[in-house]
């Protein structure tokens, strides 16, 4: 599946429940679900875990949505030409850096 397709697909199945909800209201999922995936990844089994990943994406993709972000055009405004922060396929940007 494509990340459009993905983010099509939260759309049809959650979109007018996340427009009542809003931005903010969304967003306090996404970060409950964001502390369910770092307890999988401390003790959960790797099928927890898939899970958890998955549940955060959808979460994110929900807030792209409500806030009328295209995820696949943001992420290659951002990262399609490489790094951020030092222009790079293969970043380069000193460790202490947020790239």
């Amino acid at each position: 599946m494509q990340l459009s397709d993905f983010q099509q697909l939260i759309r049809d199945m959650y979109h007018e429940k996340d427009v009542a909800r809003g931005v903010d209201g969304t967003f306090m999922w996404l970060i409950e679900e964001v502390g369910e995936l770092a307890a999988a990844l401390r003790d959960g089994t790797p099928e927890e875990q898939r899970g958890e990943f998955a549940d955060v994406l959808a979460w994110l993709t929900t807030i792209a949505n409500v806030a009328g972000v295209d995820l696949t055009q943001a992420i290659e405004e951002k990262y399609g030409r490489g790094c951020p922060g030092c222009g790079q396929l293969a970043c380069v940007c000193d460790d202490a850096e947020k790239p």
